[in-house]
């Protein structure tokens, strides 16, 4: 009677902490060469926030209160370009990787991945640091901004961290929204609420509806914390700084999990 022989079972290699990190590096560097080779992407997060901060900020603010409404504008337009770079760069980006089978493909090569989603947040929060150092020239040339360097150094901190929630956010929209309608999605989802979270206009001017719902964006708790940064009391916080960090933390897990639902989803569709 012969015996039944079993094939040996192939072991995942085992890679020294060293390699790991150059294989992140790699992905990071990869993914960002690709953000910057996309004029659309590259240009229009950049370009946006910029052009709305020099329109509103600077040229038709008046001589008296122009400092001050950059200031503002600073915080607020800052908020502004950092969810964009995370909402299109998470959102739309991974929506049509999925669609194209990209996703797939890195799935199935030996790349762990933990460096794919790594790599995306790497490319957000340089585009969106960025963005930052661009506002602060054109604020500190142009519109009569003064702040001490620590005060600067904070609000770039706080506003390049904030990217992490709309990362997050844009993680849940790309593991639900279709290629073709990712796009629109973002957009439905990103102007409205920069709007109601008092980023183009100071929260005190909109109806009391919309203060009320502010409080439940995103887009609002983080501006309140870049404002107080910047020394701007818009006497609209209804919390703590703490309260508001508490907050942003609560819809990074509560987009997180969502994210999740859809990564199982699309790993029981492809691989049953």
């Amino acid at each position: 009677m012969s015996a039944t022989t079993f094939p040996t079972p192939t072991l995942a290699p085992r890679r020294s902490l060293g390699r790991m990190l150059a294989i992140y590096a790699k992905e990071a560097k990869y993914e960002l060469l690709k953000n910057t080779r996309i004029p659309v992407y590259a240009i229009s997060t950049i370009a946006f926030p910029l052009m709305f901060y020099v329109l509103f900020g600077i040229v038709l603010s008046k001589s008296a209160d122009r400092a001050d409404n950059a200031t503002y504008m600073l915080a607020t337009m800052g908020c502004f370009g950092v969810m964009a770079v995370s909402l299109f760069g998470f959102g739309v980006s991974l929506a049509m990787e999925r669609g194209q089978g990209w996703l797939q493909v890195k799935r199935a090569s030996p790349m762990p991945v933990g460096a794919y989603f790594t790599a995306k947040l790497f490319a957000a929060v340089v585009f969106s640091t960025v963005i930052m150092l661009l506002l602060l020239a054109v604020g500190y040339t142009f519109g009569g901004v003064h702040l001490p360097a620590a005060t600067t150094a904070k609000l770039v901190a706080i506003l390049v961290a904030g990217s992490i929630p709309f990362s997050a956010m844009g993680l849940a929209i790309g593991y639900f929204a279709k290629p073709n309608s990712a796009p629109a999605v973002v957009n439905l989802l990103y102007l409205p609420m920069s709007f109601c979270s008092g980023l183009w206009i100071p929260l005190f001017m909109l109806p009391h509806g919309l203060q009320a719902l502010a409080k439940f964006l995103p887009p609002f708790h983080l501006a309140q914390l870049a404002l107080d940064t910047a020394g701007i009391n818009v006497n609209m916080q209804p919390t703590s700084n703490l309260g508001h960090v508490e907050a942003l933390i609560a819809f990074t897990l509560i987009f997180l999990g969502l994210a999740a639902v859809g990564y199982r989803r699309d790993e029981g569709k492809t691989y049953g």
